[in-house]
């Protein structure tokens, strides 16, 4: 019996791609996506970073603010739809 882990070729695609490619040069921790290594070093790393670095940190952080920002918008959004949802089915059923 072969183990799929140990045998290179007996891996699923799917394995393979869930393997973080992007290690970080100062602590060794890998990461799936570059602008994931790059907030980590420009928390976990300030001091390591040169401009280029801050700057590519700076443009990372702004991405990941603005995609929260629109989730949290549209989670509220979906919160308030469901509210009067339920508040009207609750008028129409209750009455």
């Amino acid at each position: 019996m072969t183990d799929v882990q140990s045998d290179p070729s007996r891996r699923s695609e799917r394995d393979t791609a869930e393997t973080p490619t992007y290690a970080c040069d100062d602590c060794g921790r890998r990461f799936y996506t570059q602008d994931l290594l790059v907030l980590h070093r420009g928390v976990a790393h300030p001091s390591a970073l040169d401009e280029g670095e801050r700057d590519a940190y700076r443009e990372a952080y702004a991405a990941e603010e603005r995609a929260i920002r629109s989730f949290r918008i549209r989670a509220l959004g979906i919160l308030v739809l469901l509210y009067f949802g339920f508040l009207l089915l609750y008028v129409f059923y209750a009455s």
